[in-house]
């Protein structure tokens, strides 16, 4: 089931990335920070009254005079005064991709300052939208500010919440709004069918390598509009097994908004990545991976879905009999947290090795579901803990008295410990290494949980 997207959107400094950092820091549900993972910090899946959702904030982008595609700062120049036409139609951009992509829009304005140019441009944008607008008047750290909130009625979006992201003040009441205005989740039907969906920058070949798929003398059942916007489920029987491809070729830049753009493609992403079994991102054989290739990838380590690496425009490179094994280390070594993801070398334009991406997601799917017997596992842990030492802390060790596997999909390994203050994550990573040695769990996350055994128990 996908989580509602709630997008905060305003003119900067108004106080979003605080806001942002105040919800995910104090209930952030599932997003935790793995050792050697990349993330942008842009997005958090959080929760609020036993109602999960994803946070994301549109902050990031500032214009420079003279630099209409949307440079960064960094490249020169003084930022655009906000009263600038250039810096009001970026904000106007910026709305408008939080409306197409968010089911919830927190429209955040700094009750300090009052209504600005700024704040009318986005109002503008979000009062011909049919998506639910919560407007949050920030800042408001004293009665006298709070009273002033007031003035935001003008903007035509309902009554003004005052809050202090900074303090914390009614950011529960913010919630509590936003959470009434979910969208009813229609129940899933189940589907057997395994859902492949295809991630990655513009042009690195995904409408290629779809419609390559899709030409392989194979039955397209259907076209089913997906919920994920711009995209559509092809359905169709690969070798008598149901297939869903989850196209996201619906990631474009959009505009003059060059820099930075690619951080609002992470709604479609997320939508994708959550409704999908395994994720097959492809990458640009010539460019190599990039910094947004390793967000992509972050987002499927952080939903625990399976996942494939296809290079694309591999005929473009020019090699030898050594090229796509150091190419291959090369990868790993920049995707060290997903070491355990396995690498297609292909060509969507010339259908090289295509016919091979299917069956390799339908293998990580069959790893995903894998189960070891409790038996093998702990003699897996036994043999672990004499080749490596357990932890100890103040002369206390860490001792493992059983486990056992609790879930598929992912594979998910309950360890029944004297003290789990004392499982360091460097134990965990060598207890996750031991287990992929026997059992490899090929492009599928493990999870590894702990838990004190009670007295009862023993």
């Amino acid at each position: 089931m996908t989580k509602p997207i709630v997008a905060l959107v305003g003119r900067p400094n108004v106080g979003k990335s605080t806001l942002f950092n105040r919800i995910a820091g104090e209930r952030i549900a599932i997003v935790e920070d793995l050792p050697g993972t990349t993330r942008d910090r842009l997005y958090a899946d959080s929760d609020w009254s036993g109602a999960p959702f994803t946070l994301v904030d549109t902050g990031g982008i500032e214009l420079v005079e003279g630099d209409p595609s949307g440079a960064n700062v960094r490249r020169g120049g003084e930022p655009l005064s906000i009263s600038s036409a250039s810096f009001r139609r970026e904000i106007r951009e910026q709305a408008q991709i939080a409306i197409d992509e968010a089911d919830v829009i927190v429209f955040l304005v700094d009750a300090k300052e009052g209504v600005t140019g700024g704040d009318q441009d986005v109002a503008d944008v979000l009062r011909r939208t049919r998506k639910p607008v919560v407007l949050a008047a920030n800042k408001a750290d004293n009665l006298t500010r709070g009273m002033a909130a007031v003035e935001f009625y003008e903007l035509g979006l309902g009554d003004p919440m005052d809050i202090s992201a900074l303090h914390g003040l009614g950011v529960g009441d913010l919630l509590d709004e936003v959470v009434k205005n979910f969208p009813i989740q229609a129940e899933e039907e189940e589907d057997d069918a395994l859902k492949i969906a295809i991630l990655g920058r513009p042009n690195v070949g995904k409408s290629s390598l779809l419609n390559a798929l899709l030409g392989q003398d194979r039955s397209i059942v259907s076209e089913i509009p997906g919920t994920t916007r711009d995209a559509i489920d092809m359905r169709l029987d690969w070798q008598g097994e149901p297939v869903v491809l989850i196209d996201t070729a619906g990631i474009r830049r959009r505009g003059r908004v060059e820099q930075g753009v690619e951080k609002y493609s992470v709604m479609r992403a997320l939508r994708a990545v959550q409704r999908a079994d395994v994720v097959a991102l492809v990458i640009d054989a010539a460019q190599g991976l990039t910094a947004q290739d390793a967000h992509v990838a972050s987002y499927a380590l952080d939903e625990w879905k399976g996942m494939i690496l296809l290079v694309n425009k591999w005929d473009l490179v020019e090699k030898d009999s050594n090229t796509m094994n150091e190419y291959t280390r090369r990868l790993q070594a920049e995707l060290k947290f997903i070491d355990y993801v396995p690498m297609l070398f292909i060509s969507a334009l010339t259908k090289q090795r295509v016919q091979k991406v299917i069956p390799l997601a339908q293998h990580v799917q069959e790893e995903r579901t894998t189960r070891i017997s409790t038996a093998a596992l702990n003699k897996l842990v036994q043999d672990a803990a004499v080749k490596h030492r357990a932890p100890s802390k103040t002369g206390k060790q860490l001792r493992i008295y059983y486990a056992s596997q609790v879930e598929v999909a992912p594979p998910t390994f309950l360890f029944f410990v004297n003290d789990v203050e004392l499982v360091h994550f460097t134990y965990r990573r060598y207890l996750e290494n031991q287990i992929r040695m026997a059992h490899p769990f090929e492009g599928t996350p493990i999870k590894l949980l702990f838990r004190n055994r009670t007295e009862r128990e023993k």
